[in-house]
């Protein structure tokens, strides 16, 4: 019984010494741009106090789903405040390529409103009280994708961006020379949907311009890689892929150590 008693105290002690557990918070934020309401959720670690990183999410062209919301919430589990954004307004979605297509493809030949909202996103998080707003990253999937690499190649306040599986966006060397951000574009090495031409003109861009970026094809790996049900959407060129899935998540994780900092 002695024996019994001593190991049950042993427990409390251990429980009672043992830090909090995380715990993740979500809250719906409503913001504007030029008339448009948006609705993004904003995810974060209540366990943890003081001011941290930032990082916005934006979404692939189907609309802010619930894949976008919990890439924000590994954020969060990371350490940092995310935000997954909306660019569409009004938190819509979509599941057939055409109207995907014409959303993502009208936001991207108006360039105003493209950036305008994101940045409109960027404020979300720059705005936060737990928020370090000289240390925001964006990252994003597919057209989100190129909408983080876009807020870089633009100057936007982001000190990294990562773009999984993105389309590229049209640069030249003038425009590279105002980059500041550090820049990951993780792209699946057998991805059919980005043109050859696209990649040696980022990457011919950057280098003329001495941009800090690193550009990673992962083997085996088709757009859509990181999306675990991309596979069920039964489209040509779209499929998971899990090894490129971890590694580009750690690429990541590199990244932001750099580019935030200890």
């Amino acid at each position: 019984m002695k024996f019994a008693a001593w190991f049950f105290a042993l427990g409390v002690l251990a429980m009672s010494t043992h830090p909090a557990a995380a715990a993740i918070k979500t809250k719906d934020v409503s913001y504007t741009y030029d008339g448009t309401t948006m609705k993004g959720v904003l995810v974060w670690d209540d366990a943890q106090t003081g001011k941290r990183p930032g990082v916005l999410v934006v979404h692939e062209w189907w609309g802010l789903n619930d894949y976008a919301k919990k890439r924000a919430e590994q954020l969060a589990g990371l350490g940092y405040v995310a935000f997954a954004c909306d660019m569409y307004g009004d938190g819509k979605l979509v599941d057939n390529p055409k109207d995907a297509g014409m959303l993502a493809g009208g936001l991207r030949k108006d360039h105003k409103a493209w950036m305008g909202r994101a940045l409109a996103a960027v404020k979300v998080l720059q705005d936060d009280p737990n928020v370090d707003a000289s240390k925001i990253a964006a990252i994003g999937y597919c057209f989100g994708g190129s909408t983080a690499l876009e807020l870089a190649n633009t100057a936007g306040p982001i000190v990294a961006a990562v773009g999984f599986h993105a389309a590229l966006p049209p640069i030249d060397a003038e425009k590279a020379k105002k980059i500041k951000a550090r820049i990951l574009i993780a792209h699946g090495a057998d991805d059919s949907f980005i043109p050859d031409e696209a990649i040696k003109q980022t990457k011919d861009a950057y280098d003329a311009a001495k941009v800090n970026y690193r550009f990673v094809a992962y083997p085996g790996a088709v757009h859509s890689y990181t999306v675990p049900d991309a596979d069920a959407r039964n489209l040509k060129g779209i499929r998971y892929n899990a090894a490129a899935d971890r590694q580009s998540w750690d690429d990541m994780k590199k990244l932001f150590a750099e580019a935030f900092g200890k």
